[in-house]
């Protein structure tokens, strides 16, 4: 029985039109973050197990992907534990890394480290749309700082970003872990269950109320306890509904529930955002533990889950070391944005149609090769993406591959050419056919693409 040629379940290949449009996406990631100053980081695949685990709750833990021990370590018949059978893992996120990275080089680095990372990570998910189990992080995260300031510059670079792709309907939702936290203590959750009932909120929009209800119940929250929270959060999307003022209005209602502080920093998160649109939701929540303060997540219509996500992590690098050290980051989800993007029609054309090469050089007989080798050289210095048929075959058969990978331009050249110092090219679109002299077949193809605009 021959093998299954599909990728593992939750994992995917990317053929080379994926590969441009997430090239493309991630270009624009990169010059964003390069433009606020970050630097790029990048860590590995596999991380230590103990580094993992307990950073990221209850539920997170069940999603790591251990790693057997090798060869004489790994023992099944005297293992009593997973200790015995695993101590390294595949990477959850990029920031538990950071963390690390960080505690580990904290003589090394600025007194404000500021980061970005674009890697993959692996989560044992149940895959959805724009749900899998190996997917890319775009992550931005500034070290050192406790200032609104920081929370502000993320969110004003991400928007930047999701301007630049073409996204017009983004919100970008704003919460505090001790809003949260005054919230539940509000409602008469236990010190004890505040980590169970962060995770079921953290549902809500999956879910619904009544998924969330039944959470509750199944990690025993009291039915009483739970619909006033539910009441809550369900007060504050009747305010986002009206859409009257609903900053100032979810911040009223807050100001007997929660510190001024608190209260106080939101503002100024506010305040420092600008024009960027950042509405308050008292019920988003982020299901990582790790998180200390600001919450944010970035959300559109059309698509369940969030763009992006992230928020204040204070207490996570001094995990790894003796110093607590300020962090906080934001991390678009870029498998997500794609599935958005392609199902919009947000890429430019010339990503979207984009082809292998401008050209395609021929190879008429097995004498002309070297002559069409040197072609193929002399176009590419010109700046010209050119791709050479690999064998001397048929004009028909040379012509059907240029037209099935969407070169715009055939270039032959037969032994009258070669004689004559000519090409002969082919308007792939147009079918137009011209004779050039061979040291003007670059500039004649080039002004082409620009004349069709596919060329800057």
């Amino acid at each position: 029985m021959a093998s299954s040629t599909n990728p593992a379940r939750g994992m995917r290949d990317f053929l080379p039109a994926d590969v441009r449009k997430r090239n493309y996406v991630i270009n624009i990631i990169k010059e964003v973050y390069e433009s606020y100053g970050f630097e790029p980081l990048e860590t590995p695949a596999v991380e230590n197990l103990e580094t993992l685990m307990g950073k990221y709750g209850e539920e997170g833990n069940q999603l790591i992907f251990r790693i057997l021990k090798r060869g004489e370590k790994l023992d099944l018949s005297t293992a009593e534990s997973e200790s015995d059978l695993s101590d390294l893992a595949l990477r959850y996120d990029l920031t538990v890394p950071l963390a690390r990275v960080v505690a580990n080089n904290k003589n090394d680095l600025p007194k404000f480290f500021k980061r970005y990372q674009i890697q993959p990570v692996w989560r044992a998910d149940r895959p959805a749309r724009g749900r899998y189990r190996e997917f890319y992080q775009c992550d931005v995260d500034a070290i050192g700082s406790s200032s609104m300031v920081v929370e502000a510059e993320l969110i004003s670079a991400v928007t930047q970003i999701l301007k630049r792709l073409g996204f017009d309907d983004f919100v970008i939702r704003l919460n505090h872990r001790e809003v949260l936290r005054d919230i539940l203590d509000t409602a008469g959750v236990d010190a004890n269950k505040h980590s169970d009932a962060l995770v079921a909120i953290d549902k809500l929009d999956k879910i619904g109320q009544d998924g969330v209800r039944a959470e509750f119940e199944s990690r025993g929250i009291p039915n009483s306890t739970s619909e006033m929270l539910l009441n809550i959060f369900d007060q504050t999307r009747k305010i986002v509904d009206e859409g009257k003022d609903v900053n100032r209005t979810i911040v009223g209602n807050l100001i007997n529930i929660v510190s001024n502080e608190v209260l106080a920093d939101i503002g100024r998160i506010l305040q420092f955002a600008g024009d960027c649109p950042v509405q308050l939701d008292p019920s988003l929540a982020r299901g990582l533990s790790y998180y200390t303060g600001a919450i944010i997540e970035i959300n559109v219509p059309d698509l369940a889950g969030s763009l992006a996500g992230g928020g204040r992590y204070d207490g996570l690098i001094g995990m790894f070391g003796k110093e607590q050290i300020q962090a906080c980051g934001l991390s678009i989800g870029l498998e997500r944005l794609l599935v958005v993007m392609d199902e919009r029609r947000m890429f430019p054309p010339e990503i979207a149609e984009s082809t292998p090469a401008d050209v395609m050089v021929t190879i008429w007989s097995e004498e002309t090769v070297g002559e069409s080798i040197k072609l193929a050289s002399e176009l590419r210095l010109a700046g010209l993406r050119v791709t050479l048929y690999p064998q001397a075959d048929k004009p028909d058969k040379q012509l059907k591959y240029a037209s099935q990978i969407g070169a715009p331009f055939l270039c032959d050249l037969t032994n009258k050419n070669i004689r004559s110092g000519t090409v002969s090219l082919k308007n792939m679109r147009t079918r137009e056919k011209t004779t050039v002299s061979r040291d003007k077949a670059a500039e004649t193809i080039l002004n082409s693409l620009r004349v069709a605009g596919k060329r800057i």
